[in-house]
This record gives structure tokens, sequence and C-alpha cells, in this order.
């Protein structure tokens, strides 16, 4: 079993952690981690964008010029693509980009992501996060105290609305709750941080 140390939000070495197998060293599946990163970013898109077609637009009614005799080339409407104003050719229209996973990929995805990053010791267990005010200095103190790399990911049990505000100013730096984990927001941090009692919380619901 992957074995991790457990230290304080001072960088103090408090004890020793025991994490399951099937969570943190599975076999990392390369093929499902792309698929989760890619329905994660695709679910992000809105999808609100449109832009108005010949059909559209208004105005353009009526023949410009006679069709032959002129010398210019024929046209049936001042509103066709090629003239100003006129609508646009293949115009994008609102349309959901929702990729959807059933939950056993999802659920590979997230521990093929856990055991990539303790593969490659980029996960810090602190014994408690825990802040007795909102104070960003706290929290960017503790990261730099336990060694964090620019982008991390805080992973913590439950709510709590001091340390999750405390974090918010800190750039590069997310929080989130243990069973709201998303394999985009794992494999994009350089450090995931994880509450001790979190982790035991990730084993209960990924196991």
């Amino acid at each position: 079993m992957p074995n991790f140390k457990v230290v304080d939000m001072t960088g103090k070495e408090v004890g020793n952690i025991e994490l399951s197998d099937a969570v943190f060293g599975a076999e990392v599946n390369a093929d499902v981690l792309h698929a989760a990163v890619k329905a994660y970013l695709s679910n992000q898109r809105q999808g609100t964008q449109s832009a108005l077609t010949r059909a559209e637009v208004s105005g353009g009614g009526k023949k410009p010029w006679r069709q032959k005799g002129t010398g210019r080339a024929r046209q049936g409407s001042t509103r066709s693509p090629q003239w100003t104003h006129g609508g646009v050719a293949f115009s994008p229209k609102p349309r959901t980009y929702k990729i959807c996973l059933n939950k056993k990929v999802r659920r590979i995805a997230i521990v093929s992501a856990l055991s990539d990053k303790a593969k490659t010791d980029d996960i810090i267990v602190i014994d408690a996060i825990s802040a007795t005010e909102y104070k960003t200095k706290t929290m960017a103190a503790m990261l730099k105290a336990v060694g964090a790399k620019k982008k991390a990911l805080v992973a913590i049990d439950g709510v709590d609305d001091k340390v999750i505000r405390s974090m918010s100013n800190i750039p590069g730096v997310k929080t989130i709750q243990a069973d709201a984990l998303n394999t985009y927001d794992i494999l994009n941090a350089d450090t995931l941080i994880i509450a001790k009692d979190a982790a035991k919380k990730i084993e209960e619901v990924y196991a």
C-alpha cells in the first residue's frame, strides 16, 4: 500500500498514513484520462455563440440591379454573405457540447489521476487544514511550508468557508471537497494537497 508522510500546517512531519492500492496505487489508464479531460473541457463550453444567416438579417428583398447588361456580377440580394451587412454563411448557432461518461469510466479516470500523482510524489498529506479567521497570509504560509508547487489543488473534507475563502486569493490554488474531485483539476495541479480526513473520504468513495 502506498505510504505517505503526514505533515502539519508548518511542514513538520507528524506521522505516516497508508492509503489504498485501489485508489492511489492503481494502473494509470491514459486513454480513460484523455476521455475524461476531453469531456470535462467540452462540458465547460456554454455553446451560446450565434450569428444571423441571410434569411435572418433585415432587408435585401429587392434585386440590386437587373440580371444582364450592367457589366457587373449578377446579384440577387444585398444580404448575401459577400455583401457588407449581409448574413453569415454557415453561421454558428447555439448548441450543446456535452459529453457524457458513464460512472465506471469517471471512477477509473479519477483513480488513474490520483495514482499518477502518487507515483510522481506530487501528493502532500496534511494532518488538518483549518483557519481561525479569513486570512490569505496564513494559507499562503502553509503552502510554502509544506513545499507546494505553483499550481496546487487542496482537497478538504466538507465545506470550511474560512479555508476556502482564504485560499481563493492565491493565484494557481484551488480548493475542492474530497467527494467532488474531478480528473482535470487533479492533472492540472502540480501538487495535490489532501487533508488527512479527506484522504480517508476519498478512499471510501473510490476504493
